[in-house]
């Protein structure tokens, strides 16, 4: 099923061989700006650095914490979704996918996959079910899309619709062919009526600063990431339904009751789009 040291005959002692707290990780930073405990002193030190190099850093990790809630919410209350594929989870906060998806539909069906293993350590504990519904967790890396789909097919019924996630994850794929590759993969699997949610740091001149972070971070942290332009990152949505307000600003996709205020701007960009 999977390679992964964490599928040892002793996966609590690999878990903890593999996490590493001399080089700031991205998921325990993201971590740190959302205001968790789940992080080390080496990974504030980065993160602080990095608000220095971009002040509204942190803003981003709220923006698209909420753009998964206003997601998922709107995919379970008004388009029937019962079922997510969670891939690239990140350490679990509060309103994860399956506590807000089953705080509507309380026998929604939800598989998480990341291959953090700080993140597998919280999530065997963290990551619970509604009696009436289920969730799974699976050690996997996102390229190993086969590896991904047969596990998640044990929790997940393949022939209804499933909401597939990808929140801030498929910028860890340098290569953009590869990239696209996946994502396709992942869909074809989906029946018709499947969802992907979809947000991504993007590269604009509007937002020099956050090329200099993504720089800085490149160079000391890991894993690295890639930035996309706006237009780069809707192609994913290429040949779906691209729900609106489209490919924009996380913190302006649907964002309810503002006041008549438009949200401030922020570098991670997301959508929705339905198979059809």
């Amino acid at each position: 099923m999977t390679e992964n040291p964490a599928a040892a005959e002793h996966p609590s002692e690999s878990v903890r061989s593999r996490i590493v707290t001399t080089q700031p990780h991205t998921a325990r930073i993201w971590n740190y700006w959302l205001g968790g405990k789940d992080n080390y002193e080496v990974d504030r030190a980065a993160g602080d650095q990095i608000r220095q190099l971009h002040p509204g850093i942190g803003d981003y990790a709220q923006a698209d914490r909420m753009f998964l809630g206003r997601a998922v919410q709107h995919l379970v209350a008004d388009r029937g979704i019962r079922q997510f594929l969670d891939i690239g989870t990140g350490l679990p906060t509060a309103d994860n996918t399956h506590e807000v998806a089953q705080r509507l539909a309380p026998d929604a069906r939800i598989v998480y996959v990341d291959n953090d293993p700080l993140v597998l350590a919280h999530a065997r504990a963290l990551l619970t079910s509604t009696p009436e519904g289920s969730t799974d967790y699976l050690d996997e890396d996102l390229r190993n899309v086969d590896a991904i789909l047969e596990h998640a097919s044990k929790t997940l019924d393949f022939s209804q619709p499933i909401g597939l996630v990808l929140l801030g994850v498929v910028i860890f794929i340098g290569d953009d062919e590869e990239a696209y590759s996946i994502v396709r993969r992942l869909l074809d699997a989906l029946p018709s009526g499947s969802h992907l949610v979809l947000s991504h740091t993007i590269t604009s001149p509007e937002m020099p600063d956050v090329d200099a972070a993504v720089a800085f971070w490149n160079e000391h942290g890991t894993p690295k990431l890639t930035q996309r332009t706006p237009e780069a990152v809707t192609r994913f949505f290429d040949g779906l339904e691209l729900l609106d307000p489209g490919v924009l600003s996380c913190s302006r996709w649907r964002p309810g009751n503002t006041g008549g205020a438009e949200p401030d701007e922020v570098a991670m960009f997301g959508g929705v789009g339905r198979k059809l």
